[in-house]
């Protein structure tokens, strides 16, 4: 059974920084890919940030020069570091993981993070 547990999440002011960490477990294959999407409330779900096994990172349009995405493959963890967080940050923040010969794709629960003076 894989599992996604994330870690992280929270109140922070306007300026300030959190550290979101994602631990894979479950799975006997390799990680592929892996990222974290976010949810505000009455919006869809939207890409954030993701890394290949190969260290390529994507970023929102919206994060990038503010988050940096990082992978440790053999601990199957990802992180995001978010810095200069501003309300509109504020949103559920969930960890996706795509492993290697695997068709579908996983989801952790997801970890609050609101950003509010």
């Amino acid at each position: 059974q894989v599992q996604l547990v994330e870690s992280g999440g929270g109140l922070v002011q306007p300026g300030g920084a959190l550290r979101l960490s994602c631990a894979a477990s479950g799975s006997a294959f390799p990680i592929n890919t892996m990222g974290w999407y976010r949810q505000a409330p009455g919006k869809q779900r939207e890409l954030v940030a993701t890394i290949t096994r190969g260290g390529m990172r994507n970023y929102a349009d919206s994060v990038k020069g503010r988050f940096t995405i990082s992978l440790d493959s053999t601990k199957k963890m990802v992180d995001l570091q978010m810095n200069s967080l501003k309300p509109e940050d504020t949103a559920v923040y969930y960890c996706n993981a795509e492993f290697l010969l695997v068709k579908r794709s996983y989801w952790g629960q997801g970890t609050q993070v609101n950003v509010s003076s």
